[in-house]
């Protein structure tokens, strides 16, 4: 079954190993024994979270003689955050709201409540 664009961003940003990678990538380009580094685990299984990182869109991988840099790709971190976008909103305007009630209950509200 297909996913669609956001779903696969999501699920690639899932796992704590690959939100790593990505934050490694947004320095600069690097290959994957440079990414593998930090990380106590084999280059197969390093190759694997590029493979979810690049099927995701969020990397691409170049070709350089015998060098395959990987580079971020942004493009689906700008999706999520607009997808995201509506629940600032919610949540900026729910602390508003907060902020107002509790301005009120400090001053009093004319229901024998103290100021």
């Amino acid at each position: 079954m297909p996913q669609d664009r956001l779903s696969m961003t999501l699920s690639a940003l899932a796992d704590p190993t690959r939100r790593a990678i990505l934050a490694r990538l947004s320095s600069g380009e690097a290959s994957v024994n440079e990414l593998a580094e930090p990380f106590d685990m084999s280059l197969p299984a390093v190759s694997k979270h590029l493979k979810v990182l690049e099927k995701a869109g969020l990397i691409s991988r170049g070709r350089e003689a015998q060098w395959r840099p990987c580079k971020l790709e942004a493009g689906p971190l700008r999706d999520v955050n607009a997808w995201l976008e509506n629940y600032r909103q919610f949540w900026d305007e729910s602390l508003d709201r907060l902020g107002l009630y509790l301005q009120k209950l400090q001053k009093g509200d004319g229901n024998g409540r103290p100021s």
